[in-house]
């Protein structure tokens, strides 16, 4: 009589689409651990136990499956940047089985039971602040130990208990729920190509739950609110700067008592960060003589040095007080209003980078980006899209931080003069289509943006070059927070 010598083990699944997408995570690169438990599913071929058995002179009356079992996973990564991770982990698919009652009169068992390890890389895509969905592909190296028994007429093989290792692929899809940035809750589902120990190949699913662990991720910065004013200044991308608007009186240098508090802000932050220089800027209306405005814009820059030296222990060589008269307008000097916001100063403050670690900082930040536009135009253009996904990333990693986007408009384009009304329609369709895209893009939720438009109201230049012209034509981020 024939000898029974293999078993069948095929299994099925949907094909599954890896889409690999960015995440962006408080830091670029990280280690993280974490484990799944779940349950494996398998589809006996019943049709290849059949075969078999007719070419051994049996056939069979029945099959009883058993094809699912606990499975479980513990799991290693790296976060190599914002769009990949390496993974490896050990997994153990459980054990399957089926019996097969044969005519002439006998049983046939069989059992396998699936460990190993694996390499994957993992790709991420975010729903939300919270929801991501992430795929990932990679290789298996698993163990077969399969074991074969046998009743009545039906013999099994001379080795009962064969094993066999081999190397396959394996892919997934999956969700993650971020509890906190450290911990994040996983669901997965995931397909392995297995050769059990006597020649058959097949694929075995996997559906689990399971948490992650990411090191050395640390809280955000305490975020809220204020409403200090802050006049754009034209800055190098990604580059955050602190910016102090103080207005004078007519033919006055004296700061206000009011003022006291937002200059207190500077000086935090310049203690905070003691390798940075601040220039004061002076500026005047065109009321009275160029010279005359001119030294007087110098004297009003220079009583904000002195508070900060005297009051505040700012050492006098990290500032700079300088004078620009009438020469700077930001608004319209035939109007009260407008004179009485050329007399100013502005406090331009050297920029630092390491936005995520900051701890003490201004009441207010900008990300006064060079984001030009043409003169008429409104879309956001494609070079200027990782600047933007920094952005996003810096309001991922501190999760109740608000943000403005300022829209801004020039006043002429070449020698043609543009009205006040289509000057702010257009700044304000320039800043919504920054809000719509770090929305619909980068994913952040459109509650915690706002476009405010300025029109042609805030130009940081005369704009009677085209050079100038450009410059006014631009969309500042502002983020609102005050640390504790």
């Amino acid at each position: 009589m024939k000898r029974i010598a293999k078993t069948a083990g095929m299994l099925g699944i949907m094909g599954c689409a890896v889409m690999v997408s960015p995440y962006a995570l408080a830091d670029d690169s990280f280690w993280y651990m974490g484990g799944n438990i779940g349950q494996s599913k398998a589809k006996i071929d019943e049709k290849s136990i059949n075969r078999q058995l007719i070419d051994s002179g049996f056939t069979s009356s029945t099959i009883n499956e058993d094809d699912s079992d606990l499975a479980y996973k513990l799991f290693g990564g790296y976060q190599l940047n914002d769009n990949f991770a390496i993974e490896a982990g050990y997994f153990d698919l459980g054990q399957f089985s089926y019996t097969a009652t044969t005519v002439p009169k006998g049983t046939l068992n069989g059992k396998i039971n699936l460990k190993g390890v694996n390499l994957d890389l993992v790709g991420f895509l975010p729903l939300s602040e919270k929801f991501s969905a992430f795929a990932r592909v990679g290789a298996n190296y698993a163990r077969a130990e399969d074991t074969f028994s046998s009743s009545g007429a039906v013999s099994v093989p001379t080795d009962a208990t064969p094993t066999k290792t081999a190397t396959h692929y394996k892919a997934g899809v999956g969700l993650q729920y971020d509890l906190s940035r450290s911990v994040g809750l996983r669901a997965e589902a995931e397909r392995y190509r297995i050769d059990d120990a006597v020649g058959n190949q097949g694929d075995i699913n996997m559906f689990s739950l399971g948490l992650v662990y990411r090191f050395g991720q640390e809280k955000p910065v305490q975020i809220e609110e204020t409403s200090q004013v802050i006049v754009p200044v034209k800055v190098k991308t990604q580059e955050y700067c602190t910016i102090l608007d103080i207005q004078f009186e007519i033919k006055q240098d004296v700061i206000e008592r009011e003022e006291e508090e937002n200059l207190a802000v500077i000086g935090t932050f310049m203690k905070k960060y003691p390798d940075t220089t601040a220039v004061i800027e002076g500026h005047s209306d065109n009321v009275g003589t160029s010279d005359y405005n001119l030294k007087l814009s110098q004297r009003r820059a220079q009583s904000v040095v002195n508070y900060l030296v005297d009051e505040l222990n700012i050492a006098p060589d990290r500032l700079t007080a300088v004078g620009y008269g009438e020469t700077r307008p930001i608004a319209d000097n035939s109007t009260r209003e407008g004179k009485q916001a050329n007399r100013r100063i502005a406090a331009v403050i050297a920029c630092v980078t390491d936005i995520a670690g900051l701890k003490v900082a201004p009441a207010r930040m900008t990300m006064a980006m060079e984001m030009d536009f043409d003169p008429y135009k409104t879309a956001v253009d494609q070079q200027y899209y990782n600047e933007l996904a920094n952005v996003a990333k810096f309001m991922r990693a501190n999760p109740a931080i608000t943000a403005t986007v300022e829209g801004h408009a020039g006043g002429h384009v070449g020698k043609t003069s543009v009205s006040d009304k289509d000057a702010m329609e257009i700044s304000q369709k320039r800043a919504q289509a920054v809000v719509d895209h770090l929305v619909s893009k980068e994913g952040i939720s459109r509650e915690r943006l706002s476009a405010a438009a300025f029109g042609k109201t805030k130009r940081v230049s005369y704009g009677t070059m085209l050079e100038g012209q450009e410059e006014n034509r631009r969309v500042n981020i502002i983020f609102n927070y005050v640390t504790k």
